[in-house]
Order: C-alpha cells, then structure tokens, then sequence
C-alpha cells in the first residue's frame, strides 16, 4: 500500500518498475543507449527534485513551474527534438516520447502534464514555422526553462470543436488587437506568454485562424478565475479573457490563416505525448494494485489468489502493453516524416479508455482504502480521467478515425 506521506518507498519501487520496462524497451530495440541515459537523467531529477514535495504541492494546489521548469531546462529536457540554434538538443521525436515516459513516473498527474504543455503543446508550431526574432524571443527562453508557456486553443464554448472558436485578432497597422475568451489553460497563472489561437480574418473556419505568440503580462489579459478541477490538482488552470489585447502582428506564427492547421499538428505530437505520459502510471497501479493484493488477506486468503482479481490484472497488464507497442509504432512512423494522424488518434483514443478502465479496476481491489485520498491510486484515478478529456475527446478521436478509413457518413442534404 503506498502512503502519500512515505514518497519515497513508494518511488523505489516506481522506479524499479520503470527499469524493468526501459530494459524491454532496450530489448525490443525501440529505445537506444542516448535515450536510455537521458531518462535516468530525468530519474534523477524526479527523485531528488519533484517526487518528494509533490504531496505539498497537490495540497498547495500549484507546483513551482518556474522551479521545475528551470531544473528540466538547465540539463536541456526542455528542447531535446528543438532546434541547436535556439538552445534545443536538435533529436528527433522519439527522445520526447523517452521523456515524457520517464515523466510518468512523478506521483502525480498534474506536473508532466504541465510540463508536456511547454514542449509538447505550446512550442512545436513556433520551433517549426515560427520567424527567427519569434523564435528567439520565446523559443529559446522556453527551452532554457527561464519562461512557462502555456497554449490557448479550448473557449467555453469551443473544445474539441476547435473550428469553432471565436476569439478575435483584428489588424490595426501593425498591431493585431485581441479579445475574447480561454478556457481550461494549464499553467496560466504562471505562464510568460501563451501561443494563443485566433480569428486573424473573415471567412472559412479552418483558413480564417492564427496562432499567436502573446506575452501573458500584456495590458487586458485578465485572469478571470483559477479552476477547481477533481484532478490534476498541482497544475493551475485558468479561464482566461483578452480586452483589447494589443501585439505586434509579427508575433503571428508562420502565415497567417494557417493556424487550424499548425495546431492540428501540435495536436499529433501532444496526444502522442498523452499517450507516453500514460504508461507509467498505468504500470504502476496495476504493480502496486498486485502488491496490496497480495499482504490483504480476506476469508483466509490473500486477495491475490482470487483468479477474478489476478485474472483481471493480467488482461490489464497485456491491454497496456499494446498501447505501448501503438504508441512505439506510431512514433517511428512520426520520426521517419509519416502521417500520423490515425495512429495518433488510436493511441490516444486507447489510453484515455485504459486510463479509465485501469484505474477504477484497480481502485475497486482496494475496496475503501481505495476511496480515500491517503493511496496513490485515488489520485491516479482523478488525475488520469482527463486523458479521456483532454487534447481531443474519445468521440472525436473515433471521428477522425472513422474518417481515415473512409467510413464516416456523408451529410445528408437538407430537403427543401
């Protein structure tokens, strides 16, 4: 049984597990020696740094970005698939999906979710066709951890539907003036700047957007609440308003009107990344699930050898262990300049369902210690039910891959 106040046992053995699987990993020659070492970096920095002060920070309801964001960036975690000339490690994707493996090994949800945020979410537009004075402006400090970014696509009333968002970036010379509304944006109570999706014109939905790069202390961005959430406690999420936000055009990443589709790429490498954030914690409610199976004893027996529970853990197990070979294909493919689109979408479709199924299976072997909040798997059943949510819902994951294989049903034409 992991007690929140006894962190570091319980990370022993987190991270027993994650060796174990990096070694798979090695065998099955998916990751090579470079990645390998720089996840026991971020080990490192996990046990020494993050891991033992998270149950503060989940109490708190805010971690440190700046701090954290600082440790990662200083050792180059930050940028590891950015570009050389503006402090990234210049590797490709597949050292991200690394990271944000490792990453799964805090205690918590809400920090690697933060921190995918900042490389994964906010930043692969700009690195990618962002100008050379934008990216210097707020690239390279990203990558250094000397800035917390943040991404503003989601309006309260525009989710998943991205297409339909309304915030405004109108032209005036050379200024662009923003207004409208964010919401559900992680890290913006902290964040320096936000790369915020806008209307820059009239016209088609999917052609009349932009992504903006908007610094956070600019006059009219207002902060209107910070969201209490059921999860992810230890990152701050905000609804956020823009009155008469004034930025120079040139902040517009690549050209204008692309927006919808820069984003729709972001959206690739962060339901990938979704994925990856997943598998350690998915491993580690089923081990730690197993574990306490095993010492609670019930009708004279311990709960293990019930061939329900152990059963149901194994087909947990090896449900887990085909998303981690999707994700791999998947980010082989992205590596090697393939669409990804459908693969992306399955993964993360997959993970958002295992997360639920996972979590609550495992929460419910635990009978009542499982329904208080001094286990780890109460926490991991909070904070991983945003997957399902969160970058793209489940109905819309099985939109987009309905559509990619040529099965989604055509409108129907309105009679007259």
């Amino acid at each position: 049984m992991i007690i929140l106040g006894n962190a570091r046992k319980a990370l022993a053995r987190s991270l027993s597990t994650g060796r174990v699987l990096r070694q798979n990993a090695q065998l099955a020659g998916f990751y090579e020696e470079e990645q390998l070492s720089m996840q026991k970096t971020v080990k490192k920095i996990i046990e020494e740094d993050i891991n033992p002060f998270v149950d503060q920070w989940e109490a708190e309801g805010q971690y440190p970005a700046k701090q954290v964001m600082k440790k990662l960036g200083s050792v180059g975690l930050l940028g590891v698939n950015k570009p050389v000339e503006y402090g990234g490690m210049g590797l490709d994707f597949k050292y991200s999906v690394a990271l944000n493996e490792e990453m799964g090994n805090v205690n918590c949800g809400a920090i690697p979710m933060s921190v995918a945020v900042q490389t994964d979410m906010a930043t692969p537009a700009l690195a990618r066709f962002g100008s050379d004075a934008l990216k210097r402006e707020f690239l390279a400090p990203s990558i250094q951890g000397d800035v917390v970014a943040c991404l503003g696509v989601s309006e309260p009333g525009a989710g998943s539907d991205v297409a339909s968002s309304t915030t405004n970036a109108v032209r005036r010379g050379d200024d662009l003036i923003i207004n409208g509304q964010k919401m559900w944006i992680t890290n913006a109570f902290q964040a320096d700047w936000i790369c915020l999706l806008a209307n820059t014109s009239e016209g088609p939905a999917h052609l009349n957007k932009s992504l903006i790069c908007v610094p956070m202390n600019s006059p009219g961005i207002h902060l209107n609440k910070r969201i209490d959430k059921m999860g992810m406690r230890s990152s701050d999420t905000a609804l956020i308003f823009f009155d008469d936000v004034r930025v120079p055009a040139a902040n517009i990443i690549g050209d204008a009107g692309m927006g919808f589709t820069y984003q729709m790429l972001q959206f690739q490498e962060e339901r990938l990344a979704c994925a990856a954030l997943a598998l350690a914690p998915l491993d580690k409610c089923i081990k730690e699930t197993a574990e306490y199976c095993r010492t609670r004893m019930a009708f004279g027996s311990p709960l293990l050898n019930n061939q329900t529970i152990h059963f149901k853990l194994a087909e947990l197990q090896t449900e887990v262990e085909m998303l981690r070979a999707t994700l791999y294909r998947a980010t082989d493919l992205h590596v090697q300049g393939g669409d990804v689109t459908q693969l992306a979408s399955m993964v993360k479709l997959k993970a958002g369902r295992l997360c639920r199924e996972v979590t609550d299976s495992c929460l419910q072997f635990w009978g009542g210690m499982g329904f208080t909040n001094e286990v780890l798997i109460s926490r991991m059943y909070r904070d991983l039910r945003l997957i399902s949510i969160g970058g793209g819902a489940d109905e819309v994951m099985l939109g987009i891959i309905a559509k990619t294989m040529g099965i989604l049903p055509k409108p129907q034409k309105k009679q007259k």
